[in-house]
């Protein structure tokens, strides 16, 4: 059914109804330092219902259009989405590219009666929707997360001043955090980038590596700051198809700055280590090894790159016991070492190639 037109957003009652959904994580079990598994470590949250903050929820994204528009991006409406397929359309015409014009997205958009109304993405969760930054064209993706949950916390202090230029943080780039205290609801802005690695890994080799290298340079700087992500997998990845890569989804990160022993027990994440299958407890640092170790070892398959030297690091990162798994400023340093060993014998193999001899020529100066 199309979406509500803005008109009758604007007649909703004052606190729109938030359909809210069951949490990926069960009730957490108690830590070995008393901790709880996934405790905020704001110790003013301590009293509020976890599962109720970190659920999935689904706004009435019409209510909070002008909310949005107001801070200067627009959410698609249906002469939107129609405009994107034209310019789609247009890009691969002038590559000599053959074009479909009977999409399900476009033709969906058609079926609009309003091209005002907002056309809603029928392949993104109800938590997500696509929109564009008005002064710059930029599209972006707008997440809605409750105001205390876990993830907001975790975003909004990856995205801080004093964090998001740093060069190890590659966290997706946000471009605004929309506060609705009244519906306990924030709005997450990011920059809408491609799934690239999940669906075409880098050829380039070196690009390859690269890639690596940022998703476990994001962890180690994510627990540097004692940030675990909880939820690594190739999936989480995305790109700006310029050599950059970053991370989403920290819907099930938790911060333990104030835990020096965290253990986790919950078992629900894309990639499960071993212990957690058993029913025992992880340190969720090296729950986030394991999953890089999986996505290494995806994209390794993906890429169809045959890369001997990463498999005994990736058969550490993957080990059975989370004791014996490197962490992951030892996992960049390794793959850093990978690198810089396959670049120089790769350097070293084309100094050796027979140069073919070039035919000098005697320079004959005007008499």
């Amino acid at each position: 059914m199309p979406v509500r037109t803005s008109a009758m957003a604007a007649s909703s009652p004052s606190r729109p109804r938030i359909r809210r959904h069951s949490s990926r994580c069960e009730p957490p079990h108690e830590a070995s330092d008393g901790e709880s598994d996934d405790a905020s470590s704001c110790t003013s949250q301590s009293s509020i219902d976890e599962e109720a903050i970190n659920c999935r929820i689904s706004p009435y994204w019409c209510a909070y259009r002008s909310i949005i528009e107001a801070r200067g991006f627009r959410l698609d409406t249906y002469r939107d989405v129609k405009q994107w397929y034209h310019d789609y359309w247009a890009h691969e015409a002038s590559e000599g590219r053959a074009v479909l014009q009977d999409l399900p997205g476009y033709l969906r958009a058609c079926r609009g009666q309003d091209e005002n109304e907002l056309c809603k993405d029928a392949g993104l969760p109800d938590r997500l929707f696509r929109g564009t930054q008005c002064s710059t064209g930029v599209k972006v993706v707008i997440k809605a997360v409750h105001l205390s949950s876990r993830e907001y916390d975790v975003i909004r202090y990856l995205s801080s001043p004093a964090l998001r230029t740093h060069p190890m943080n590659h966290c997706i780039p946000v471009l605004d955090l929309i506060e609705v205290p009244k519906d306990k609801l924030t709005f997450i802005v990011m920059e809408e980038w491609s799934s690239q690695l999940a669906n075409d890994t880098p050829c380039h080799l070196t690009c390859f590596l690269n890639a690596l290298r940022q998703c476990i340079e994001h962890v180690a700087f994510m627990h540097a700051h004692y940030i675990a992500h909880l939820d690594i997998s190739i999936r989480n990845v995305l790109t700006d198809l310029a050599g950059r890569y970053a991370f989403i989804d920290y819907e099930l990160s938790n911060r333990y700055d104030s835990i020096s022993n965290p253990r986790i027990h919950c078992p629900r994440r894309s990639e499960v280590p071993p212990e957690l299958e058993r029913g025992e407890a992880s340190d969720p640092y090296k729950v986030d090894v394991y999953g890089l170790g999986m996505l290494m070892l995806h994209a390794l398959k993906l890429s169809g790159h045959d890369v001997p030297e990463l498999h005994p690091l990736i058969r550490q990162m993957l080990s059975g016991q989370f004791e014996q798994r490197p962490t992951a400023l030892q996992a960049l340093a390794a793959l850093n070492s990978i690198t810089a060993d396959i670049l120089l014998s790769k350097h070293r193999s084309i100094q050796q190639l027979p140069h073919t001899p070039t035919q000098q020529h005697r320079t004959v100066l005007p008499q």
